[in-house]
């Protein structure tokens, strides 16, 4: 008989999208199949401690020992490849048994879990784990660097400007004058390291420019200042691959409000999905295509949803963004666009699954010692 997979879902962290990551591990560890995986969940707190065993889930609700929770952490050592038990009331080791994982599912959305810090980790412990690299990861994360390899790469992006939060406390008239004069307003203001729409704003004027972006600096040290596109929509595609990615039927988001923030995303309920999108085949193409070449762009690895604005009064195409770790609750749009395009929730786990270790694998074919030629 088959030996089952020990996977490690890791979800929680220490981000803004804390209680986002939780939705979405309880819906993968769900769906995954007990026949071919056992599953390890693994929760990270608010102030970034590990545990499992007992109920994860709830632990990271109601506290680690009314769950049961039991305090671990994963070394940067590949000889383990393994969680190690530490002493319950200190950060250090202690004496007990190194539980191994076979490969590591990280559902954290955010800083400290999906811009490469987790990924890092991971890399150090020689563990093949699901998802973006170190490189893509933290390019995918910072909105400021992933337009700047965007429009390298000779994708469409809307027009934008980086503002330092150091600069908006210390010069204030100054940053108002220079957003006025290009983006210009209408315009969106968000944190550069976010997701999940925490800490975004539309801003249709100068008076509404400081409260923006004194949400925004709450959340992160650079902010992104971005045109708003006329009479926008909302087209999302996700990307499934590693050295050959594939793109799924576009979908369309019809947000409940305005915009698609973070209340119309996990709390409404009633932002409608369209999928696929109503699209000519031919724009259809052009959006799958590029969701592709944004993939590439920053040498992104196993899934990613790529989201596009298509403005209303022109007709032109945007990249938006690149979400190297997509919501997966049962509403998120990446496995609905997946399920669209012939593969169920249930495959596209195994499909994850069997990415990380093929490029793991691949990984493990580099040398790490110089060996010169006969």
């Amino acid at each position: 008989m088959r030996r089952r997979l020990r996977v490690g879902v890791l979800f929680g962290g220490r981000s803004g999208e804390h209680e986002v990551s939780l939705m979405s591990a309880a819906s993968v560890i769900r769906a995954m199949d007990p026949e071919k995986y056992e599953v390890v969940p693994i929760g990270i707190t608010k102030d970034g401690r590990w545990i499992t065993t007992g109920d994860p889930l709830r632990a990271l609700t109601e506290g680690l020992v009314k769950a049961g929770g039991r305090p671990v952490a994963l070394l940067p050592d590949p000889s383990s490849q393994g969680l190690v038990p530490l002493a319950a009331r200190a950060p250090v080791p202690r004496d007990g048994p190194v539980e191994p994982v076979d490969v590591i599912f990280p559902v954290l959305h955010g800083p400290y879990g999906e811009d490469g810090t987790v990924q890092g980790l991971l890399e150090l412990a020689n563990v093949p784990y699901v998802g973006a690299g170190v490189l893509a990861s933290a390019a995918g994360m910072d909105k400021a660097i992933m337009k700047a390899l965007f429009r390298q790469a000779g994708l469409p992006v809307v027009r934008h400007r980086v503002v330092l939060r150091r600069d908006w406390e210390t010069r204030p008239d100054r940053v108002v004058s220079e957003i006025g004069e290009d983006p210009g307003f209408p315009c969106f203001v968000k944190p550069c390291n976010l997701g999940s729409s925490v800490g975004i704003s539309k801003v249709r004027g100068p008076g509404e420019l400081g409260p923006a972006l004194d949400l925004a600096a709450r959340y992160d040290r650079k902010l992104l200042v971005e045109e708003a596109v006329p009479r926008a929509r909302e087209i999302e595609v996700s990307v499934l691959g590693n050295d050959e990615p594939v793109a799924s039927v576009p979908g369309e988001i019809v947000p409940s409000r305005e915009f698609y923030d973070y209340r119309a995303k996990y709390l409404d309920g009633t932002s409608e999905l369209i999928i696929p999108a109503p699209l000519p085949d031919a724009l259809a193409e052009e959006v799958r295509s590029l969701a592709v070449r944004a993939f590439q762009a920053i040498d992104a690895g196993g899934m990613a949803r790529v989201d596009f604005l298509l403005d209303g009064s022109s007709g032109r195409l945007f990249v938006s963004e690149i979400n190297t770790i997509p919501g997966f609750t049962k509403i998120s749009m990446y496995p609905k666009l997946w399920e669209a395009s012939g593969l169920s929730y249930g495959q596209l786990i195994d499909r994850l699954i069997e990415l990380a270790i093929e490029r793991h694998r691949d990984k493990q074919r580099n040398l790490t010692t110089y060996e010169p030629d006969a």
